[in-house]
């Protein structure tokens, strides 16, 4: 029996009840596990992370993404983050047992069933793309193109939706996929600086010739009174975190700015925290316990 885990992004993170009643929805499927929860009120939006196996998580997501749906009125939604949908973003990843193939499939299928059931349009992203230009998510949705623009783009032949109508109602979009593990890091500068933020964000990004597995955007955090560097990185192997914390270090002095602190926004595999402590630590020669490692992994 094949492992997958799901990591939906709904578009609310200050209502706590509203969240509460998603994940609700999403473990009210027996099997189902919760790995964690994010809550982000400058984003207004949280991620939820919970695994399955393949025959039960399309139907978990699917009751999240129901009572998002029904919760979650977009024309009332202002946060810093880009958004198309109350059920914004929702990717399946391969855990074990699977492969991507097998998530490329569930996606569909749940793409399928949220459009005809929900009747909410579906755009496909990421190895669950059918378009080439739909693989990348910063193609279809980002700060310039959200759910005001699509609203009035979808329908267009260029933005017709993989699945479901051309018509956008108050929950938005979904934007439905299947990827590898992702790491999402931000690293806070001690500045309101907003601009210098996207300059360093703008270095950082591989469209715009940073490092090629990030993508960043720049924020600035209302009650923190700073600006945040908001990254993905795709592929954490080929670029690791410590190197994208020291990418963001070395772009930010040329603007006499300082980290305040940095963050992991859901979960991140062991190994990617192991090569970071080596490289701060000069570790010569460590080795993972690997029995250690599954340990944790499995609790």
């Amino acid at each position: 029996m094949g492992l997958v885990e799901c990591v939906p992004n709904f578009s609310e993170g200050n209502n706590i009840e509203i969240i509460s009643k998603i994940v609700e929805a999403i473990t009210s499927v027996n099997g189902i596990k919760l790995l964690d929860q994010e809550n982000d009120a400058n984003h207004n939006r949280s991620v939820i992370s919970f695994v399955g196996s393949e025959e039960i998580v399309v139907e978990a997501a699917f009751r999240g993404i129901k009572a998002a749906s029904q919760l979650i009125n977009l024309d009332n939604h202002k946060g810093e983050h880009p958004r198309f949908g109350a059920a914004d973003v929702i990717p399946f990843i391969p855990v074990s047992g699977v492969d991507i193939k097998k998530c490329v499939e569930l996606a569909h299928e749940l793409g399928k069933r949220v459009a005809e059931e929900l009747d909410i349009p579906v755009f496909m992203y990421g190895e669950a793309a059918n378009l080439e230009w739909r693989k990348n998510l910063e193609n279809i949705r980002n700060k310039n193109f959200q759910y005001e623009q699509i609203k009035s783009e979808i329908g267009s032949d260029h933005w017709k939706p993989e699945y479901g109508p051309q018509k956008v109602g108050t929950a938005g979009a979904s934007i439905i996929g299947a990827r590898d593990f992702l790491i999402a890091y931000n690293v806070n500068l001690r500045t309101q600086d907003l601009e210098s933020g996207k300059k360093i964000a703008k270095a950082l990004r591989a469209k715009d010739g940073g490092l090629t597995f990030v993508k960043a955007l720049a924020f600035y955090l209302e009650d923190r009174k700073m600006v945040q560097i908001s990254m993905n990185l795709t592929n954490y192997k080929k670029t690791p975190i410590y190197r994208a914390f020291e990418m963001v270090r070395l772009e930010a002095q040329r603007f006499g700015l300082e980290i305040a602190e940095s963050e992991i926004v859901g979960l991140t595999p062991m190994d990617s925290l192991i090569e970071s402590a080596k490289f701060y630590l000069r570790l010569n020669g460590f080795k993972t316990n690997q029995i250690f490692e599954k340990k944790v992994w499995e609790r």
